[in-house]
């Protein structure tokens, strides 16, 4: 596989509250395929910060590949952090959002948008 300048971001808001989700750790994996087989490999590993982001890319620096990329967002714990009389029991423990980049020249931006009974994400800017 051919690397270039491309790059993964992504940020996380809490839309029950209406604010960033500080503190959140994520995962970032690259799906190696062996025939019907797939196998993850873990490429980083970051938390979010007090505007839900990252303070540098997930994977960047000549290193992206094309071929397929999974996040998890370990959000449980930000759910159940504090007051856990505050909110509704969270539903979810890890959101994974699996991705494919096609070309690794290019920025591709995950947000996930959650709360305690829901997620959606899209292709950012």
């Amino acid at each position: 596989m051919e690397h270039h300048n491309g790059r993964i971001t992504t940020h996380v808001l809490d839309t029950s509250r209406g604010v960033p989700a500080v503190g959140i750790r994520i995962e970032l994996f690259f799906i190696e395929r062996a025939g019907a087989e797939a196998g993850k490999i873990k490429v980083a590993e970051m938390l979010t910060n007090s505007d839900g982001r990252l303070d540098q890319p997930m994977l960047g620096d000549g290193k992206l590949q094309t071929g397929e990329y999974e996040l998890h967002f370990h959000v449980h714990s930000y759910f159940t952090r504090g007051n856990e009389n505050e909110l509704p029991a969270c539903l979810w423990t890890v959101v994974p959002i699996r991705f494919a980049v096609s070309d690794a020249t290019s920025h591709y931006h995950i947000p996930l948008l959650i709360a305690p009974g829901g997620y959606s994400t899209y292709r950012g800017s």
